[in-house]
């Protein structure tokens, strides 16, 4: 009879400890008070050493160190930690503009370009700068996005990954193949894709955020972003640019009603919620975001901190509260002699919000 009863007890035991673990409560943390490190280009491989070197030999202002860094591949870079991936995109709409970029012919002694020919594939292409630093991840950005979308549904417990992407053209890309500019049917094309290769269980939408509030920026300052765990296994896309090209993304979709990706746009207007601010000593950034903004700024830039082993302008961009801080060294370089490296400290890329988020 005691046996009896002790198992009856010790399943009655069993039952409540399994129930007080799976009714655990959520945390009520929004995916805006927290701070991430995430990497800058980040399907960039390096610019190939002849060519480099040529590149080098014609450079008078030295500029071209900015462009000596490379990333590990972008899904190596999730598994680490890291929860912020920056691509540009280029508009390819008969495919082949890319295909044969003149740096290749400036050297002897570089690699294969695209054996498979999927740059004379129509649709959005993957590069840096055109004809001078052109060696990428992924010729596609259809690929890139199908990768993405593997790696999250392997991985669903993941946190949400924020994506700056920019739209490229104009003639500051423009060293001998000329880029198409971006119309509103190819900004129409970008949404269309990221849609249907991610699927919008993966995404978190400016539709999400707004809700039933009268405008994005109301819902944003009012604290409307998702909590942390509604934001996982979830990409968020912010629009790197300004102006004209930013506006025509807008245009016709007010608060981006019907929208996939949040643009850049400035304090309070209807679609303000993420912003780009690259110089972490921007005094804006504290008070953007205790406000409700998501702001993305650099640790460091052109190579110039990871040469100095100077981590100034990381402890700033920390201190600023600015929820994404991006890198091109969360790893130390392997083309000069530096223990330049960033993360939170042991290979930790994600923490608390220093700013907004105090409990």
């Amino acid at each position: 009879m005691v046996n009896k009863l002790y198992v009856i007890l010790f399943s009655l035991l069993s039952i409540y400890f399994f129930s007080a673990c799976s009714d655990k409560p959520k945390s009520k943390q929004k995916i805006n008070q927290i701070q991430v490190i995430g990497s800058h280009n980040s399907y960039k491989k390096a610019i190939e050493d002849a060519l480099y070197a040529y590149l080098e030999s014609r450079d008078s202002t030295g500029g071209l160190k900015g462009l000596q860094y490379e990333h590990i591949p972008m899904l190596k870079q999730l598994s680490m930690g890291l929860r912020n991936l920056e691509v540009d995109v280029y508009i390819d709409e008969n495919g082949g503009k890319f295909s044969n970029p003149k740096g290749l012919s400036l050297a002897e002694d570089q690699s294969e370009y695209d054996t498979e020919n999927k740059l004379a594939q129509p649709g959005f292409k993957m590069i840096h700068i055109p004809d001078i630093d052109f060696r990428t991840q992924y010729y596609l950005f259809e690929n890139c996005l199908k990768d993405l979308k593997s790696w999250s549904e392997e991985n669903p417990d993941h946190t949400t990954i924020f994506i700056t992407l920019e739209p490229k053209d104009g003639e500051k890309n423009n060293f001998g193949t000329s880029p198409d500019p971006f119309t509103a049917e190819a900004y129409q094309e970008l949404d269309d894709i990221i849609l249907k290769s991610l699927g919008k269980e993966h995404l978190i939408t400016p539709d999400d955020v707004r809700a039933d509030y009268k405008t994005l920026n109301r819902a944003v300052t009012a604290g409307n972003w998702p909590t942390v765990d509604e934001g996982k296994g979830k990409f968020m896309f912010i629009l790197d640019t300004k102006g004209e090209k930013m506006e025509l993304y807008i245009k016709d979709h007010p608060s981006l009603k019907d929208r996939v990706i949040f643009t850049n746009s400035n304090e309070n207007s209807p679609e303000a919620a993420a912003m780009i601010i690259n110089d972490p000593n921007d005094q804006r950034i504290s008070d953007l975001v205790k406000k409700g903004y998501i702001i993305r700024t650099r640790a460091d830039a052109n190579t110039t901190e990871a040469r100095n082993n100077d981590y100034s302008r990381f402890e700033t961009a920390k201190n600023s509260g600015a929820q994404i801080i991006t890198t091109d060294y969360y790893i130390p370089s392997t083309f000069f002699d530096s223990d330049y490296q960033i993360d939170f400290g042991r290979n930790i890329f994600y923490r608390k919000n220093p700013i907004n988020n105090q409990s």
